[in-house]
């Protein structure tokens, strides 16, 4: 499953851990959240997300 990161603050969907939060379970892909979902981190629609490749998210963990 693919991370995406928000280009505005740099906080990484992670699907493995979803945004229970904000009604995304852990299992949730990025492309399965709601239209209406935003960062929880800035506030940021998806259009602000980008995917990450393999070797970036190794970075992340």
């Amino acid at each position: 499953m693919r991370k995406h990161w928000c280009r505005i603050c740099g906080y990484v969907y992670d699907p493995d851990e979803g945004d229970p939060g904000n009604g995304a379970p852990p299992g949730t892909l990025f492309e399965d959240l709601p239209d209406d979902w935003v960062c929880p981190k800035c506030g940021a629609s998806k259009r602000y997300f980008s995917p990450m490749e393999p070797d970036e998210c190794a970075k992340t963990t």
